[in-house]
């Protein structure tokens, strides 16, 4: 992390929609600087709601919010040049080739570094000149497609575009808003490397996405929102290490439960089985896994179907939406 300092900072922040529909209600987190950040929840839960603040597109009903030392909002001529905002979906005119697209955006777009603006004409033939617009395509692998009209592109080679829109700046911190969304498997990792090489050359990033796997591989620390408050917080190894790991396998023939050592001194918290299937919940896997693999060897016994795993950044997020259903209609 380049850095300790805070460059976003919410506090108690809220936003209230005309009828009194409250999306964000009173939650606080910070970004450090060089650091990358996921903000997570299920539909509706106001993620959009509190990135929209954060950007500067709409002011907070309550509450306070800080980009790089200023209000988005109301100081956005200070934080605008310095940020990068990558969409859902960027809206941009079909029958612009990417070149156009870049360069038009390019035009719209204060605080380009020192020397873009006078290089970003067209020429030779309409590719685009000017070492940061050029950088951003190349970044996103779309330099060969500067002369394909927008509407030819495919829906991954369109995210790539709003990506690579969002870097011309440069910026200092980044906002992507479900950024592989359309990518294949191949474009999904170069995207998850070239924000990893983000990070690490100090830009401060915020992502929402629905990849729980995106946001375990990617971020440092994270939010999940239910219903407009934070309901977990943390680095994501502690956010996942709150929930159980798992061992699964298959009962030797001519053995049972019972059979088994005891399951509280192997650490086991819980346990079910169907058939000769048992699946084993423990929060000590290494103690859980080592004492079943002794006993089958001083047993002489093979455990087929033998699956041993961490618990996730899926489970973690499954399990916290579950428990606050649960917790809301015990309210009602």
């Amino acid at each position: 992390m380049a850095g300790t300092a805070d460059v976003i900072e919410a506090e108690e922040l809220r936003r209230t929609y005309a009828g009194g529909f409250e999306a964000v209600s009173g939650i606080s987190f910070s970004v450090a600087r060089g650091e990358l950040f996921a903000l997570l929840g299920t539909n509706g839960a106001g993620k959009t709601s509190t990135v929209e603040l954060l950007e500067g597109l709409a002011p907070p009903s309550g509450g306070r919010v800080r980009v790089l030392g200023h209000d988005p909002y109301t100081e956005r001529a200070a934080v605008r040049p310095r940020t990068g905002v990558m969409l859902q979906e960027g809206g941009f005119p079909a029958e612009l080739t990417v070149a156009e697209t870049v360069r038009m955006w390019a035009g719209c777009t204060s605080g380009l570094p020192e020397g873009t603006r006078r290089s970003r004409s067209m020429r030779g033939g309409g590719r685009v000149t000017g070492g940061p617009l050029d950088e951003a395509l190349e970044l996103v692998d779309l330099g060969r497609r500067s002369q394909v009209r927008v509407k030819q592109l495919s829906g991954g080679e369109k995210r790539r575009l709003d990506l690579a829109l969002a870097l011309l700046s440069r910026p200092e911190v980044l906002f992507l808003d479900e950024p592989t969304t359309g990518l294949d498997a191949e474009g999904r990792r170069a995207t998850w490397e070239l924000v990893r090489a983000l990070r690490d050359g100090g830009t401060t990033v915020l992502l929402t996405t629905h990849y729980l796997e995106e946001a375990e591989a990617l971020a440092e620390r994270l939010a999940i929102l239910h219903e407009g408050r934070i309901a977990a917080s943390g680095r994501v190894d502690e956010v996942v290490a709150a929930q159980p790991s798992h061992i699964a396998f298959e009962l030797p023939d001519g053995y049972h439960l019972g059979d088994l050592p005891p399951l509280d001194r192997l650490g086991v918290s819980s346990h079910e089985s169907a058939g000769r299937t048992v699946r084993l919940r423990t929060h000590q896997l290494q103690q859980a896994a080592t004492g079943l693999l002794l006993w089958a060897r001083d047993s002489g016994v093979e455990l087929r179907g033998l699956d041993v795993r961490s618990a996730s950044l899926e489970e973690a997020f499954l399990k916290i939406a579950q428990d606050q259903r649960q917790e809301e209609e015990t309210v009602r």
